[in-house]
């Protein structure tokens, strides 16, 4: 799924004394792009270290061979409300897009970005592109014919002649139709996460404002840079 270039979310930072209001989409780029906390789909077998057929022994003796210390270097631990974030983000609903939608969220949230809503009008362009000294140009293939149309009678071929350039389509209604179903999950699935953090109040020092992205961006003629 393409990205959306928007503008940069503002750093927050947890509260100390007092919890510090912030958007749902700006705690997610705190927890994975500065926070860089990671997704991890069975907690429950990383928290008590197992790994199905695969025991602590032929761990430890993996790590000899290659030469790592058990303990010590590497960064610190991320917040606690980062580890949230991400343990939250993991067990997405299935009707939400499950595992998928998550790994989705959580690479659009380290690259500050949202999902591409097709703004752009349908345009042709080559399949194929020829980068030369005298500039770009498309790149033309013999013309063999296909089962719907044949090709041209090898009689009234030229020498340089029976070429020609695929094409493809892109920015059509469903390509359209597409990304805005994809977005409209995505935003449910941010709904789904700022709730879960209300009710569940697991956050210490942040508290989640009312703050979405907007429902249906295509709708207002909204500039990409200006949705923030």
């Amino acid at each position: 799924m393409m990205l959306t270039a928007v503008r940069a979310a503002p750093v927050v930072r947890p509260g100390r004394v007092a919890r510090v209001p912030v958007s749902i989409w700006d705690l997610l780029v705190w927890a994975f792009r500065w926070e860089r906390v990671s997704l991890d789909f069975d907690e429950l077998a990383s928290v008590a270290g197992e790994r199905p057929g695969i025991g602590i022994e032929y761990i430890l003796m993996k790590r000899g061979d290659l030469g790592c210390e058990i303990d010590g270097g590497g960064r610190s631990e991320p917040h606690p409300d980062a580890e949230a974030v991400a343990s939250a983000l993991a067990v997405l609903p299935e009707a939400l897009g499950g595992r998928r939608m998550a790994v989705a969220i959580a690479e659009f949230a380290r690259a500050d970005a949202w999902p591409d809503f097709g703004t752009d009008a349908a345009r042709c362009e080559p399949e194929e592109w020829r980068v030369t000294k005298w500039g770009r140009f498309a790149r033309r293939t013999f013309w063999t014919g296909t089962g719907r149309l044949d090709r041209w009678p090898a009689h009234v071929l030229g020498k340089d002649d029976g070429h020609v350039c695929l094409v493809r389509y892109t920015g059509t209604a469903r390509d359209a139709a597409e990304m805005r179903r994809f977005w409209l999950t995505w935003r449910l699935a941010l709904l789904e996460l700022r709730t879960s953090f209300r009710i569940g109040g697991d956050l210490t020092g942040f508290v989640l404002t009312d703050a979405l992205p907007p429902l249906e961006p295509w709708k207002k003629g909204l500039d990409r840079k200006s949705l923030r």
